[in-house]
C-alpha cells in the first residue's frame, strides 16, 4: 500500500527541505508526502503533501498542521509543472511560527497564537508515497488504478537543520532557510535571520494566496469551529 522513509533523529524545531519530483500521468488516490510527525497519543503532525490527480487535473498541494488530532489545511494548484523538474519544498518549525516554502518562496505562514493550537512535541521526518483513494483525489471520488503502477516520486537534496530532541536547552532554533538561492535575495535571508518575514516575503506569499490556494480550513463553514479557535481570532 506504500512506502516511505524516517529520519534517525527527532526534532523540537528545525527546517527540513527536499527536492521532489513527482510522477506524470494518472496517479488518483495516490499521495506523496514529506512531513514531520508524532503520532504517539494525540497525532501531531506537520505536512507537505501532493494529492493525486487525473488526467484533466492539475496536482494539489497540501499542506497541513495536525495539533492533538485536528488538521488544518491548505490548498494550492502550484505555478509550474511538478513532474517535469525537481522542486524544493520546505517545512520551517520554531516556536513561534511554521512556514511551508516551495523553492524559497513562502506560501503558508501559521502562527502560534495559543498553545493548544500550535505542535510542541519533538517530531520525526519522514517521507512516504501511499495509497489514500479514500480522499486523496477530489475526496475519494477517484480512486488508485493500478493498471498504472508503478508509482514513482523522486526524493533528493535533503537539508534537515535544527534542534533535535536530544539537543541541549541552548540549542537555538533555526530562523531562516539555509539555502542561499531559489527565491529570496541576500537582504531577505538576512531579514529572516534576524526575525520575521521582510515585505517582499509577505508580498510573495500573498501573491500565492492568491492566485493559487484553492482552499483554507478557515473558510470551510461546515468545519468544527471549537477545534480551530485560531479561526476566530
Amino acid at each position: 500500500t506504500g512506502s516511505g522513509f524516517k529520519s534517525l533523529k527527532a526534532y523540537r524545531s528545525g527546517y527540513f527541505g527536499a527536492s521532489i519530483k513527482l510522477q506524470s500521468g494518472y496517479t488518483a488516490g495516490v499521495n506523496t508526502a514529506f512531513y514531520v510527525s508524532a503520532h504517539r497519543g494525540k497525532h501531531d503532525e506537520v505536512d507537505i503533501e501532493f494529492l493525486g490527480r487525473t488526467w484533466k487535473e492539475p496536482y494539489t498541494l497540501q499542506t497541513n498542521v495536525y495539533v492533538r488530532g485536528s488538521g488544518r489545511e491548505a490548498r494550492f494548484h502550484l505555478w509550474f509543472d511538478p513532474t517535469k523538474h525537481f522542486h524544493r519544498y520546505a517545512i520551517l518549525w520554531n516556536p513561534k511560527e511554521i512556514i511551508f516554502l516551495v523553492d524559497d518562496i513562502p506560501i503558508r505562514r501559521y502562527e502560534k497564537k495559543s498553545i493548544t493550537t500550535f505542535p510542541t512535541r519533538p517530531m520525526w521526518v519522514y517521507g512516504s508515497i501511499w495509497d489514500a483513494s479514500d480522499w486523496a483525489t477530489d475526496d475519494g471520488k477517484y480512486k488508485t488504478d493500478y493498471t498504472y503502477q508503478p508509482f514513482v516520486s523522486q526524493y533528493k537534496s535533503f537539508r534537515l537543520a535544527g534542534c533535535s530532541s536530544s539537543a541541549t536547552p541552548h540549542c537555538r532554533p533555526v530562523s531562516a532557510s539555509p539555502y542561499r538561492s531559489g527565491g529570496l535575495s541576500k537582504k531577505q535571508l538576512m531579514a529572516m535571520r534576524s526575525g520575521g518575514m521582510t515585505r517582499q516575503q509577505y508580498s510573495a506569499m500573498r501573491w500565492v494566496q492568491r492566485n493559487h490556494m484553492v482552499y483554507n480550513y478557515c473558510w470551510d463553514s461546515s468545519r468544527d469551529r471549537s477545534l480551530t479557535p485560531e479561526c476566530r481570532m
